[in-house]
C-alpha cells in the first residue's frame, strides 16, 4: 500500500469540519414570527420587513427586534411587546408559536379582520400585562385560561363576535384593572364573581345579549370609575349596593329593559360626573337626592316612565352640563334654579307635560347650545336672554302654546344652526337677521301668526337646507328674488301664507327638490327656467292664482316624481312630452281650465281619475272618451231635432241622477259608517271623513286628504266582507295602538260592511324609492336603516302579539318634515291575506296555526331588511344578494361610500347577510340586529351615543 499525500488529509480534515459543524440559524423568537405571518394575510403589505438577512451571523441579539410592531428589551435579548394593531389583518391564529414568549409583557392584535376562535395559546404568555384583541371578529367561546395570566392588568376584547356566557375565571385576575368585553354576543348573567376583582377599575360589557338579574355583588368594585353596562336585555332593577362603588365616575346602563325605580343610594356615588339610564323602563319620582352628587356634569335619565316634577334641589348640581329627561311622564314647570347653573348648555326635556313658562333667566347666566323643550305645555315667551352666551346652536320649541315675538332673543343669534318653532302661536314680524346666520341650514316657524313676509336677506343664509313658513295665513309678502339661488337648499315650503307676487327665476337651483308655494296668491306664469332644477321632485303650487299654459320645460326634469298643478288657472293641453317622465309617480292638473286629450302613454294610464277632474274640456282615459260631435243616432238633420235630442237626453239624466241619488241615501243607511279615532285624531264622526273625500270611493291607495280643521292625513282603502269587521277589526285596533316615531302612526278607521279607510300621519317629503338614488352620504343611510331596524324591533318584540310588516321596501318608507324615515303599512300584509284566505283567524286570538303564520312573516321581515340594508347602501343598484359573492358586495357598496372604513363596511355587510340567510331559523332577530346596529353606532359616535335621543 502506498503513502496518501499530505495535502490529502488536510482537504479530509476541512471537509469533515464542513459537515460536522451546524450552520448558523436565526433565533426561535424570529422564526416564531415568522410562522405566525404565515397564518394570516397581511393585506396592506405592512409587515414588509418581516425578513431574514441571506447571511445570518451568530449574535445573542433577536432580528426581529427591528420589525414592525415588535419591541425588546435595551440589550434586544427579549420580546417585550407586539403591536400589530391596525394592519389590515386576516385569517385564523393557531397560537402554537405563543409558548416561546414567555417574556411579552403587551400583545395587541386589535383593529384588524381576525377571525375565527381566540387561540388559547395566548394564556401561555404568563408575563402578559395587557392583551388587547378588540375590534376584530373572533368567534365562539371565549377560551379557557384566562387566569393563567396572574399578571394581567389590562384585557380588551371589544367589539368581537364571541358567544356564550361570560368567562368566569376573569374573577380570578386579582390585578386586573380594565374589562372589555362590549359589541359581541356573550349570553346569559354577569358572573357574580366578577364582584371579586378589587383592582378592577373600567368595566365594559354593553350591546351583548346579556340576560337575568344585575348582580348586587359588582357593588364591592370599590375601586371602579368607569362602568358600561347597557344595552343588554336585564330584569329587576339597579341594586341599592350600585351606591357603594365610591369611585365611580361615569355610569352607563342605558337600554338594557330595566324596571323599578332609581336607588336613592345612588346619591352617595359622591365622585360620579355622568350618569346614562336612557331608553328603560324606570318608573317613580326623580329622587331630589341625587342632587347631593355635585361633582355630576351629564344626567340622561331620558325615554323612561318617571313621572312628577323636576327637582328643585337640581339647583345645587352646579357641574351640570347636560340634562336630558325627554321621553317620560313628568309634568309641573321647571325650576327657576336651572337657568343660574352656569356650565348647563344642552336642555333637552320634550314630550312630556310640562306646563308654564321656561325660566325667565334661562341662557342669562350660561352658554346654552342645544335647547329641546317641544311638545309640552309651555306658554309665555322666549327667554329674552336664551341666546345670551353666543353659542346656542339648537332651539326647539315645536308643538307647545307659546306665545310673542322673537325680539330680541333671537333677531341676531348668530350661532344658530337649527331652529324648530312649528306649531305654537308666535306672532309678530319675523326678525331673524339671515345675513349674519352664516351656520343655520334648518328653520320651520310654520303653523303659527307670524306677518310681515320673509326677511329679505334670506338669499344670504349661505348654509340654508330646510326652510318652512307654512300655515301663517297673514304673512303675507312675496317670495323673495334670490330664494332660489342659496347653494344647499332642499326644501322651501310657504303654503297658505298669503304671498302674493311673482314666483321668482330658476335661475340657480342646486340641490332644490321640494317647492311648496299652494294655497297662496301668486300670479303670473311658472317660470320656464324651473327646468334649471335638476333635482326637483316636487312642486306644489296648487290653489293659487297662476294663470297660462303648463310650461313645457317641466318635462326637462329628470328625476322629478311629484308634479302637482292643481287648483289654478292654466289652459292648454297636457304636454305630450310629460309621458316620458318615467320617475313621475304622482301628477295633478285638477281643478284648472286644462284642454284637449290626455296623451295616452304609459305614465298618464297610471294616474287615477282624481288628477284630472274638474278640467270640463279634458278627455280621454281615465275620463270620459273623447268624441268629436254627436253619434249619428243623433244627427237628425236639422237644428231643431238636435235641440229635443239634447232635452231628451237631459231629462234622462236627471231621472238617473234620481234613481241613483235614492240608491245611494238607501245604500248609505244601509251601510252604516262608523268610525273609530286613536290617539292624535281628534273625535270626527264618519260623516265628517267622508266630507273630505272627493267621492266616496276614493281614494282607493294611499292619497292625501284634508279633514275638517285642516288636518291633512293620508289614506289606504281596503275592501272586506261583513263577515270580517268583527274578526279584523282588533287587528287595527293594535295597529292604531302601536306607537314608536319611525312608524306612521295610524290616526282611525271610517269603515262599513264592505269598505275601510285607513287614516295615516300625512309625511310631506316623499318615500325612499323616490329619494334613493341621491342619499350618498353615510351617515344618513345609517340613521335610515338603523330607523328601520328600530321600527321593525318594536312591532316583533314590543307589540304583543307581535306585528310583522309583511311588505317592507322602500316604497313603504316615508319621510317627515325633519327627513326623519317613518315604516308604513305594518300588518297590512297579515290583514289582506286573512281577507282573501278562506281559513281567517277568527276572534282575533292567535291560535296554533296563526302563531306559526306569524313566526314565517317576522322570518321574512328579517329577510326583506337585510336585502333593504343591501339596496340602500348601493342606492338601489343591489336589492337581492342570493346569488352575489361577498368580494362583489364589497366592492359595490365600497363604490359608492367611498369614505367609509373596510371594518365598519364589512360589519354591515355581515349583518346584511345574516339576516339573508336561506335557513330562517338562522337568521337573527330584529332585536339582535339592533344590537349590532348599536354597537356600531356607538363606535362611531362614542360610548354616550344616544345622549340627544330621538330626534337630531
Amino acid at each position: 500500500m502506498g503513502i496518501l499525500h499530505p495535502l490529502y488529509f488536510f482537504t479530509l480534515l476541512i471537509f469533515s469540519m464542513i459537515i460536522l459543524v451546524p450552520k448558523l440559524s436565526a433565533d426561535p423568537l424570529s422564526n416564531a414570527l415568522l410562522s405566525l405571518k404565515s397564518e394570516f394575510t397581511d393585506t396592506s403589505n405592512s409587515l414588509n420587513n418581516w425578513l431574514l438577512p441571506s447571511e445570518i451571523q451568530s449574535s445573542a441579539q433577536i432580528y426581529a427586534c427591528s420589525w414592525t410592531g415588535v419591541t425588546c428589551n435595551e440589550n434586544s435579548s427579549k420580546i417585550i411587546s407586539l403591536d400589530l394593531s391596525a394592519k389590515n389583518l386576516h385569517g385564523s391564529l393557531s397560537g402554537k408559536q405563543f409558548n416561546l414568549f414567555v417574556d411579552l409583557l403587551d400583545l395587541n392584535l386589535s383593529h384588524n379582520s381576525f377571525s375565527n376562535q381566540l387561540p388559547s395559546g395566548i394564556f401561555n404568555l404568563t408575563s402578559l400585562r395587557s392583551l388587547d384583541v378588540s375590534r376584530n371578529n373572533f368567534s365562539g367561546q371565549f377560551p379557557k385560561g384566562i387566569s393563567n395570566l396572574q399578571n394581567l392588568i389590562v384585557l380588551d376584547a371589544f367589539s368581537n363576535s364571541f358567544s356564550g356566557p361570560l368567562p368566569t375565571d376573569v374573577s380570578q385576575l386579582e390585578s386586573l384593572k380594565v374589562l372589555n368585553f362590549a359589541g359581541s354576543y356573550f349570553s346569559g348573567e354577569i358572573p357574580f364573581e366578577y364582584g371579586s376583582l378589587k383592582s378592577l377599575e373600567f368595566f365594559h360589557l354593553a350591546g351583548n345579549f346579556l340576560t337575568g338579574g344585575l348582580p348586587s355583588e359588582l357593588g364591592k368594585l370599590r375601586n371602579l370609575s368607569h362602568m358600561e353596562i347597557g344595552y343588554n336585555s336585564y330584569e329587576g332593577g339597579i341594586p341599592w349596593q350600585f351606591g357603594n362603588m365610591s369611585e365611580l365616575k361615569y355610569l352607563d346602563i342605558a337600554d338594557a329593559n330595566l324596571s323599578g325605580s332609581i336607588p336613592v343610594q345612588i346619591s352617595n356615588l359622591s365622585k360620579l360626573e355622568s350618569l346614562f339610564l336612557f331608553r328603560n323602563q324606570i318608573i317613580g319620582k326623580i329622587p331630589w337626592e341625587l342632587s347631593k352628587i355635585l361633582t355630576l356634569k351629564s344626567l340622561d335619565l331620558s325615554d323612561n316612565l318617571l313621572s312628577g316634577q323636576i327637582p328643585d334641589s337640581f339647583s345645587e348640581l352646579k357641574n351640570l352640563k347636560l340634562l336630558s329627561l325627554m321621553y317620560n311622564d313628568l309634568s309641573g314647570s321647571v325650576p327657576h334654579g336651572l337657568a343660574k347653573l352656569q356650565e348647563l348648555d344642552t336642555l333637552l326635556i320634550w314630550n312630556n307635560y310640562f306646563t308654564g313658562a321656561l325660566p325667565k333667566d334661562l341662557g342669562k347666566y350660561s352658554e346654552l347650545k342645544h335647547v329641546d323643550v317641544s311638545t309640552n305645555f309651555f306658554v309665555g315667551s322666549i327667554p329674552p336672554d336664551i341666546c345670551a352666551g353666543k353659542e346656542l346652536q339648537k332651539l326647539i320649541l315645536f308643538s307647545n302654546n307659546f306665545t310673542g315675538g322673537l325680539f330680541p332673543s333671537l333677531s341676531n343669534c348668530s350661532s344658530l344652526v337649527r331652529l324648530r318653532l312649528e306649531d305654537n302661536s308666535f306672532s309678530g314680524e319675523i326678525p331673524l337677521q339671515f345675513g349674519n346666520l352664516a351656520d343655520i341650514s334648518y328653520v320651520d316657524l310654520s303653523r303659527n301668526k307670524f306677518v310681515g313676509g320673509i326677511p329679505y336677506d334670506i338669499s344670504q343664509a349661505s348654509n340654508l337646507q330646510y326652510f318652512n313658513v307654512s300655515n301663517n295665513p297673514e304673512l303675507g309678502g312675496i317670495v323673495p328674488v334670490k330664494t332660489w339661488s342659496l347653494p344647499y337648499l332642499q326644501n322651501f315650503s310657504m303654503n297658505s301664507c298669503g304671498v302674493s307676487g311673482d314666483i321668482p327665476s330658476f335661475e340657480y337651483c342646486k340641490s332644490l327638490s321640494v317647492i311648496e308655494l299652494r294655497m297662496n296668491n301668486l300670479s303670473g306664469k311658472i317660470p320656464e327656467s324651473v327646468s334649471n332644477c335638476k333635482v326637483l321632485v316636487k312642486l306644489d303650487l296648487g290653489s293659487n292664482n297662476l294663470t297660462g299654459l303648463i310650461p313645457l320645460e317641466l318635462a326637462a326634469l329628470p328625476v322629478i316624481s311629484v308634479l302637482d298643478l292643481s287648483r289654478n288657472h292654466f289652459i292648454g293641453p297636457i304636454p305630450a312630452k310629460f309621458g316620458s317622465l318615467t320617475s313621475l309617480k304622482v301628477m295633478n292638473v285638477s281643478y284648472n281650465d286644462i284642454s284637449g286629450s290626455i296623451p295616452p302613454q304609459k305614465t298618464f294610464k297610471v294616474m287615477d281619475e282624481s288628477a284630472f277632474l274638474g278640467n270640463p274640456k279634458l278627455c280621454g282615459a281615465p275620463l270620459r272618451p273623447c268624441h268629436h260631435g254627436i253619434s249619428n243616432g243623433l244627427e237628425l238633420g236639422s237644428r231643431k231635432a238636435q235641440k229635443l235630442a239634447w232635452i231628451l237626453i237631459l231629462c234622462a239624466v236627471i231621472v238617473l241622477f234620481m234613481v241613483a241619488a235614492v240608491f245611494g241615501v238607501l245604500h248609505f243607511k244601509k251601510e252604516q259608517w262608523k268610525m273609530v279615532a286613536f290617539n292624535g285624531l281628534p273625535q270626527f264622526t264618519a260623516k265628517d271623513v267622508l266630507r273630505s273625500f272627493s267621492s266616496p270611493t276614493s281614494p282607493d291607495s294611499i292619497g292625501k286628504v284634508v279633514l275638517p280643521t285642516g288636518i291633512t292625513v293620508s289614506v289606504k282603502k281596503i275592501e272586506w266582507e261583513s263577515k270580517s269587521v268583527e274578526v279584523l277589526l282588533p287587528f287595527f285596533m293594535r295597529m292604531g295602538n302601536a306607537r314608536h316615531k319611525n312608524l306612521t302612526r295610524l290616526l282611525g278607521i271610517c269603515y262599513n260592511n264592505s269598505i275601510a279607510y285607513l287614516l295615516y300621519d300625512y309625511l310631506p317629503n316623499g318615500t325612499l324609492s323616490e329619494k334613493i338614488k341621491v342619499i350618498s352620504d353615510w351617515e344618513s343611510k345609517c340613521r335610515i336603516v338603523i330607523g328601520m331596524a328600530k321600527a321593525l324591533c318594536f312591532l316583533h318584540h314590543d307589540c304583543f302579539p307581535a306585528i310583522p310588516h309583511g311588505n317592507l321596501k322602500t316604497s313603504n318608507i316615508f319621510f317627515d318634515e325633519n327627513m326623519e324615515p317613518h315604516l308604513a303599512e305594518y300588518g297590512i300584509n297579515s290583514i289582506i291575506q286573512s281577507i282573501n284566505s278562506p281559513f281567517p283567524i277568527k276572534g282575533g286570538k292567535e291560535t296554533g296555526g296563526s302563531i306559526t303564520s306569524i313566526r314565517e312573516e317576522i322570518y321574512k321581515d328579517v329577510y326583506n331588511f337585510g336585502e333593504f340594508i343591501l339596496e340602500i347602501l348601493t342606492n338601489g343598484r343591489i336589492a337581492n344578494a342570493v346569488d352575489i359573492s361577498r368580494e362583489v358586495l364589497v366592492r359595490e357598496i365600497g363604490d359608492e361610500n367611498g369614505n367609509v372604513s373596510s371594518n365598519e363596511l364589512n360589519s354591515v355587510i355581515e349583518i346584511a347577510l345574516l339576516c339573508t340567510r336561506s335557513r330562517a331559523s338562522e337568521r337573527p332577530t330584529m332585536q339582535d340586529v339592533l344590537k349590532m346596529l348599536s354597537v356600531l353606532n356607538s363606535e362611531r359616535n362614542g360610548s354616550a351615543f344616544g345622549l340627544e335621543g330621538h330626534k337630531a
